[in-house]
């Protein structure tokens, strides 16, 4: 494996510049890291005619990766011409995550960068797209990358979730506050950390009438008590005051509404993998990407952005 840490960037093979070149091209400037630009490319047409007619097809699929490497090699002079330290390669491959893997094995990867894609709930359901694959399972930090108003981020925004108890749990908020904070200072950027308190759950469970008073004196005590181990959070990790904010409301669409309100560039939440219905449905993160024009940088547990 390199010992020297890079940002991967996964392109599409669509021939087009995105949002997520702008990104990469400015976290690459700000962190002072090299950047390596992948595109995955695969067409089951071509593939599937290669079994009657290998020789002709293996000629075609060539002149086609070969248009795509040419395309390629011209965005990174652009971005060498910037001062960036960029390589590019195109890959002939029908599953990409495999793939990805294998970048994550043999180089050191300090950030995996690529364009978010909406799919279909159904789609979601009946198959995993690459994005949600990368959001649940890659062990390296990933930023998926909606829009590039602000190429190099101006506002960053973490999510934590102090119903943690557990010590790993604890840390792992503490690498989300650390991953955000380091970013924001990479790009001279502003930080601002969140937790929403979700009392739609707790009184969606106690809606009987008879249990409403003793519901509401849960509510409050738990409502306390979350809010002082989130100041407690913020407290170690150094986090100022007027950058802690605590609010009561449904989480999505409190992380929704305060990311517009504060003009979020990027939000920096961990997530964990999911079984079952909730792999189906889908993550915070996941149903984030959906709701929200900001992007989402998500670490896994014990990981953060080094450098």
């Amino acid at each position: 494996m390199s010992q020297i840490q890079h940002l991967l960037l996964i392109t599409s093979q669509d021939l087009i510049h995105t949002p997520a070149f702008d990104r990469a091209a400015a976290l690459a400037h700000a962190m002072q890291l090299p950047l390596h630009i992948v595109a995955f490319d695969y067409l089951q047409a071509l593939a599937m005619t290669g079994l009657f007619a290998p020789d002709q097809i293996g000629q075609a699929r060539e002149g086609y990766l070969q248009a795509h490497r040419q395309w390629l090699t011209e965005q990174t002079r652009l971005m060498s011409e910037d001062g960036i330290e960029v390589t590019s390669e195109v890959v002939w491959v029908q599953h990409p995550y495999e793939e990805v893997l294998q970048f994550v094995h043999e180089m050191s990867l300090a950030l995996i960068i690529k364009d978010a894609h909406e799919e279909s709930a159904l789609s979601r359901v009946f198959f995993t797209p690459l994005d949600w694959q990368l959001l649940r399972d890659c062990p390296v930090p990933v930023h998926l990358v909606t829009n590039a108003f602000n190429p190099q981020p101006r506002n960053v925004l973490a999510i934590v979730d102090v119903l943690r108890s557990e010590e790993q749990d604890i840390v792992f908020n503490g690498e989300i506050i650390k991953a955000a904070i380091q970013l924001a200072k990479q790009c001279d950027a502003r930080f601002e950390l969140l937790h929403v308190y979700d009392w739609t759950a707790m009184f969606a469970q106690n809606m009987c009438v008879d249990v409403l008073p003793l519901a509401t004196g849960i509510y409050q005590a738990l409502g306390e008590a979350q809010r002082e181990t989130f100041a407690a959070l913020a407290e170690r990790n150094n986090v100022p005051p007027d950058r802690r904010h605590f609010i009561e409301c449904n989480p999505l669409s409190g992380i929704c509404d305060f990311a517009i309100e504060h003009k979020a560039d990027v939000i920096v939440m961990g997530t964990v993998q999911h079984n079952g219905l909730d792999k189906l449905l889908g993550t915070t993160a996941e149903q984030l990407l959906n709701r929200t024009s900001c992007s989402v940088l998500a670490i896994k547990p014990r990981q953060a952005i080094r450098h």
